[in-house]
């Protein structure tokens, strides 16, 4: 599975070719606290059932992240958070987290989504 980026220009790119879904209730509390690296081609997707705000944090995450939220595969709000300490919350339905720079150049209605297709 991959993480896509396909903004209004059309410059599509890969974010992530290696993707993790947290798809239960401890996986989801845990993320990606206690891992002492998160690779550039790496992502951590957050799948949940309805739009609402969703507040993620870095306790105990040891590097910083870029994490996005999206509706419908449209982008709501990009940032990143640093190692231990950051926090942040938007609207959103999915959520990705990504080593930090790898969300760079992704804006706020571009759009993202996930695919098992070859690029």
């Amino acid at each position: 599975m991959r993480l896509v980026h396909d903004p209004p220009d059309g410059n599509r790119r890969t974010l992530a070719t290696e993707v993790e879904v947290a798809d239960t209730l401890l996986g989801q509390a845990r993320g990606l606290m206690f891992r002492r690296t998160v690779p550039d081609d790496y992502a951590l997707a957050f799948r949940f059932d309805d739009v609402r705000q969703r507040g993620f944090h870095t306790a105990f995450v040891r590097v910083p992240i870029d994490v996005l939220w999206t509706v419908d595969g449209v982008v709501q709000r990009v940032e990143r958070l640093p190692a231990w300490r950051g926090r942040a919350s938007a609207s959103g339905e999915t959520v990705f987290e990504l080593a930090a720079g790898e969300a760079e150049g992704v804006r706020r209605g571009d759009r993202v989504y996930l695919t098992d297709s070859a690029p």
